[in-house]
């Protein structure tokens, strides 16, 4: 499966309601760190609920209108907004964890030896 696809496997998960990140789509697909290759599938994907995707703390990144209809849309669904920014603590979309998420590798600590004088 490409990348792309597994990106926008994720985002038709997000049900009605909900909403999730750039960033923890990214991690869903397996690709964490990859928020703007969401944003990419996004824009090149169609028929997608491109309105539950947010920035990080739940905040509409698009500008003019389409920030408008973006908001809109999620108060049709019954998204609720602190301000400017979706209510995420109550619909936020949690990603199940996969198999596939390796665990977060431990940096490893190089030892040095010290040097010994012969003498």
């Amino acid at each position: 499966m490409t990348m792309h696809a597994r990106i926008v496997a994720a985002i038709r998960k997000i049900p009605r309601g909900k909403v999730s990140t750039y960033g923890a789509i990214a991690r869903a697909a397996g690709y964490p760190g990859a928020a703007r290759q969401v944003v990419a599938a996004l824009h090149r994907a169609f028929d997608l609920p491109w309105q539950r995707v947010l920035g990080a703390g739940g905040e509409i990144k698009l500008r003019g209108d389409s920030g408008v209809e973006q908001r809109l849309r999620l108060e049709s669904e019954g998204v609720t907004f602190r301000g400017r920014r979706v209510n995420m603590k109550q619909h936020e979309f949690k990603f199940p964890r996969t198999k596939t998420e390796a665990p977060q590798k431990k940096k490893r600590t190089r030892v040095r030896q010290r040097r010994t004088t012969n003498g």
